[in-house]
């Protein structure tokens, strides 16, 4: 494995906040609830309980985490919205936007730590600069994002006609859909987009990409892809390694646990921001003055040994510009 490079892009890192007058109480226990489809042991997680131990704040001394808020992903989640609301939490972290609908409808008032793939265009805060309510968090830039795995995943797949765009049917907008069959056509590629419902559809997803011809896939930002380490992850790459064809996520864990490519932020670093906005809240910062938060370092990972043993040669230069490349 070898690292190639890191960079810092300038994609709207949001200004510091004065907090400096605001202080924890020494002798009071804060309660963390929690509304994400991770497991508590994810690295993701250990890494934000990592990072609020680091500014002070310890599960067992000062902290208290309310349960029942992880592997959020079944069909219950206004119940357990309700439940949690309930347990009088100081701060929720939740995302992605299902579990943080189910939130809004439980509660105006309780601060919530968001991640999702646009908080904007979903209409869950007014803006990133003044969020307004109860919601701040981070925005992933998702649909930038994915025109830009796209267009990573054509370069890669050079000649390529066809390439398929695996989407989350719940939750991907038809405004981004086209954004990226336009994007494609400028390029000279058809795009097939699949909508996919739930974890039940994603062998046959893949298996229909296949026999339509498609020579890539792009598995658009959701958590119903790309959770690392997920059920649902792990059923993809071992789907498309069956298929024999190259595909790209959101993560660059992703790539790193044995899928072709990867480009994006880091989830586990995303989970350390996360976590740093919980402290400003814990701190008593309200919500509606913290704007949202945007990823600011991304990285491209390719996976040669992944792209080795499904027959695919990568493009001497895409391997040039990867921030890490596996061998």
């Amino acid at each position: 494995m070898v690292r190639r490079r890191e960079f810092i892009t300038g994609l709207g890192s949001a200004a510091a906040w004065p907090f400096a007058s605001q202080a924890q109480q020494p002798d009071h226990t804060y309660r963390l609830g929690f509304l994400v489809p991770a497991e508590r042991q994810a690295p993701a997680v250990l890494a934000l309980f990592d990072e609020l131990r680091l500014n002070g704040f310890i599960q067992g001394k000062n902290l208290t985490v309310i349960s029942g808020g992880f592997d959020a992903v079944d069909d219950h989640l206004t119940e357990r919205a309700a439940i949690l609301v309930n347990a009088a939490p100081d701060v929720i972290v939740a995302g992605p936007e299902l579990p943080l609908r189910a939130l809004r409808a439980a509660t105006q008032s309780v601060p919530i730590v968001a991640m999702t793939e646009d908080l904007v265009a979903e209409g869950l805060v007014r803006s990133l600069a003044r969020p307004g309510g109860n919601i701040t968090g981070i925005s992933l830039l998702s649909p930038e994002l994915d025109g830009k795995r796209q267009d990573i995943l054509i370069e890669a797949v050079a000649g390529a006609r066809r390439i398929a765009a695996m989407a989350d049917a719940n939750v991907t907008q038809p405004f981004h859909i086209q954004a990226l069959e336009q994007g494609a056509r400028s390029r000279g590629v058809a795009l097939s987009v699949f909508g996919i419902n739930g974890p039940q559809e994603i062998a046959s997803a893949i298996d229909a990409a296949k026999a339509a011809g498609v020579e890539a896939l792009n598995f658009l930002a959701s958590p119903l892809f790309s959770l690392p380490g997920s059920h649902n992850n792990r059923l993809i790459m071992e789907r498309i390694a069956a298929v024999h064809l190259p595909a790209i996520f959101q993560w660059p864990e992703t790539a790193e646990a044995g899928a072709f490519a990867g480009y994006g932020p880091r989830f586990t670093d995303t989970w350390r921001q996360r976590a740093r906005i919980v402290v400003k809240i814990l701190r008593g910062a309200k919500p509606a003055d913290i704007p949202v938060e945007q990823p600011t370092r991304f990285e491209l990972v390719i996976n040669l040994k992944a792209a080795k043993a499904i027959g695919h040669e990568v493009p001497p230069g895409l391997v040039l510009r990867a921030d890490e490349v596996i061998e």
